[in-house]
């Protein structure tokens, strides 16, 4: 996809915040320090639209991204920090189920899981959720650099069944070489074809 806009919208901890509904748009969930804001960027060309940081559990906000004027990315808090007090990890969770149980306009999430490490409770429950809401997810395997083409095969493979997914519906990719990076953007505008047609439909 060709990117000619992407800018920052705003931020949101409560629904009464939210931008207007009335883009498109596709979420980002992932445990803290997965890769999403690095994913973001590079798939949009930018190097510091979404602010990185090395220190998990940084990001603590919804945050609401316009691109092409067309539909948005929002890049939802990482979950999982075991540092952070419980009681802000329960707010974080609620701030997040709030998001995608409510949010109308909402076409698809995209969960990142770091291919070094298998996925967790937390991973199976949020796609469990996002089933039950029948909310289309794609799973993308970060930091794919990091393993060679038989290790990153094998791993992605162990991953899949894991959590009973089918080679179709996974991406492995990397920020830094940008493998999977027109897979994962065929994947998400499908998502945003499949509900076009859907609204042309109704």
């Amino acid at each position: 996809m060709k990117i000619t806009s992407a800018t920052f919208d705003k931020s949101a901890v409560r629904a009464d915040q939210y931008p207007e509904a009335s883009l498109p748009e596709i979420a980002f969930a992932g445990r803290s320090n997965v890769g999403k804001s690095s994913l973001i960027n590079a798939l949009l060309n930018r190097r510091h639209l979404v602010k990185t940081s090395s220190t998990p559990g940084k990001t603590r906000l919804i945050n609401f991204f316009v691109i092409n004027n067309q539909f948005s990315f929002v890049d939802l808090p990482g979950y999982g920090y075991a540092k952070v007090p419980a009681s802000e990890r329960q707010k974080w969770g609620k701030m997040i189920e709030t998001y995608l149980s409510t949010r109308l306009t909402l076409k698809g999430v995209v969960l990142l899981q770091d291919i070094r490490r298998m996925p967790g409770e937390e991973e199976s429950q949020l796609l469990d959720y996002l089933g039950h809401f029948r909310i289309p997810a794609v799973i993308v395997l970060t930091k794919a650099d990091k393993f060679s083409g038989n290790k990153q095969k094998n791993q992605a493979g162990k991953i899949r069944q894991a959590l009973e997914l089918e080679e179709d519906e996974t991406v492995c990719f990397s920020a830094k070489t940008r493998q999977g990076a027109d897979t994962l953007w065929d994947m998400i505008d499908g998502l945003l074809e499949i509900n076009r047609s859907d609204a042309e439909i109704k």
